[in-house]
């Protein structure tokens, strides 16, 4: 399969949005789902246009942009509006 490492980045994004809303406990699966994919999309850009440590022809860049997805989860919750 020619696209399976996208396809495992897009499901690992949703896959993280998903525990992280039944971890908290909130009701919005949108909000968290936006931020994960956002944050996949930058920790691919930044693995293979700014710091080049790898290609699309690797899986490096998947473990990147999940790890970029967990962080921007983390600061998704860390600075949300509390009301």
């Amino acid at each position: 399969m020619e696209y399976a490492d996208i396809i495992v980045a897009a499901l690992g994004a949703f896959t993280l949005a998903w525990i992280a809303d039944q971890l908290t406990g909130r009701r919005g699966l949108s909000g968290t789902v936006l931020v994960a994919g956002v944050g996949a999309v930058c920790g691919w850009f930044l693995a293979i246009r700014v710091f080049a440590v790898s290609s699309m022809d690797d899986w490096l860049w998947v473990l990147a942009s999940l790890v970029a997805a967990a962080v921007a989860l983390f600061g998704f919750f860390l600075f949300r509006n509390k009301r």
